[in-house]
């Protein structure tokens, strides 16, 4: 099913979904391989495409790392942590923003492991205590084609979430999707699932004058 959204609607309303997928409907092969096609026409720096992407719909698979995802989320965020985070935002509607944001993310960390489908983006070689050039060449490449198919995943009426917090256990995420640690690094973790409805907002996000400098800072 293509959305068949403007870009300008696709580059606004791609969400990180966690509350609204639907766990229950299969996303197949052929979907998930289309996103594909799409990603991989991103930019790469110098033409290396030295990029991996590990996606699965087997379901036992995905409970498996879902698990992993889930025993991480909960070990790190605890209630303490949530109220003291909530403090620190200054804005009142900051701190609602972000308490609604963190219970959507304890629903999705509840919930991982029924996610029908996953997307691991990875890079090529492990980047620990590389120089920051080379961490900028390969993160720029592969973040850029993982954002393209978060993109062409919301086109198609799938929702898509960029997670991190499984990279504590990165390993253990490895050996269940097979993926071979010291030679490849992963970089993010993703449910994909189709959503419930179609229709989604642009964000939240401070007046462009606090973060955008024209012509010098």
């Amino acid at each position: 099913m293509k959305l068949e959204l403007g870009a300008d609607e696709v580059l606004a309303t791609t969400r990180s979904v966690r509350r609204r997928l639907d766990l229950e409907k299969e996303v197949g092969e052929g979907i998930l391989r289309e996103c594909l096609a799409l990603a991989l026409q991103a930019p790469t720096a110098s033409l290396r495409q030295d990029w991996h992407f590990v996606v699965s719909n087997d379901r036992e698979q995905c409970r498996e790392v879902g698990l992993i995802y889930q025993q991480v989320w909960t070990s790190m965020v605890t209630d303490q942590y949530l109220n003291t985070s909530a403090g620190k935002q200054g804005d009142p509607g900051d701190q609602g923003s972000w308490l609604n944001m963190m219970g959507s993310a304890r629903h999705l960390a509840e919930t991982f492991p029924d996610v029908p489908a996953l997307f691991v983006p990875c890079i090529s070689g492990r980047l620990d205590g590389v120089d920051a050039m080379t961490q900028a060449v390969k993160w720029g490449s592969v973040i850029q084609a993982a954002w393209s198919f978060m993109l062409a995943a919301r086109n198609r009426g799938l929702g898509t979430c960029w997670t991190t917090v499984h990279l504590q256990r990165e390993q253990d995420v490895a050996e269940v999707l097979g993926i071979p640690y010291n030679e490849v690094q992963q970089v993010a973790l993703s449910p994909v699932a189709y959503t419930v409805g179609t229709e989604f907002k642009a964000g939240r996000r401070k007046p462009d004058e606090s973060f955008v400098h024209f012509n010098g800072w």
